[in-house]
């Protein structure tokens, strides 16, 4: 069950930027997507794109996580690793402080990192419903979550801790 992280939780970008958590949200909430570190994990890339496009000018930071290392992101995301704040977490802690159970998932976390809510699984509607609750919170227009060619719902892989 999704819970509140450690604020402290170190989380270091593609880029190599480490910050901890509370560092990363000092100015804005977050909206963040986690997608599996598997090749299955670029049929999502659709989807977090309509999610960056709408909230990249918000109050609302927009990060994609990818629970592995650097290369297997890059590998997954492409050159979409330029293009959007990405986090990389090989050894899990990020995922296992949010009590995320399966990928992938959509999560909102306050500025004071608490969190919000999150969808675990692919749904396109319960996703739906926390980017309302995402546009809603932050006074901005909610994304389109689903569309054409997305992949069908599932409830996701479950995370090898």
């Amino acid at each position: 069950m999704a819970k509140n992280p450690d604020p402290l939780l170190p989380i270091t970008s593609y880029h190599g930027k480490t910050r901890t958590l509370d560092d990363w949200a000092t100015v804005f909430n977050l909206a963040i997507v986690v997608i599996p570190a598997r090749p299955e994990g670029a049929t999502f890339l659709g989807i977090v794109d309509r999610i960056f496009a709408t909230f990249g000018d918000s109050d609302a930071r927009t990060i994609i996580c990818v629970p592995t290392t650097q290369a297997i992101a890059k590998r997954i995301l492409g050159t979409e690793v330029d293009n959007w704040l990405v986090w990389c977490d090989p050894d899990l802690a990020l995922v296992n402080s949010l009590g995320l159970e399966r990928l992938p998932a959509f999560v909102h976390l306050r500025q004071d990192t608490t969190l919000v809510s999150a969808a675990q699984g692919w749904s396109p509607s319960e996703w739906q419903k926390l980017a309302d609750e995402i546009a809603r919170h932050e006074h901005w227009t909610s994304p389109i979550v689903s569309g054409r060619g997305d992949p069908k719902p599932t409830p996701g892989w479950p995370i090898a801790s």
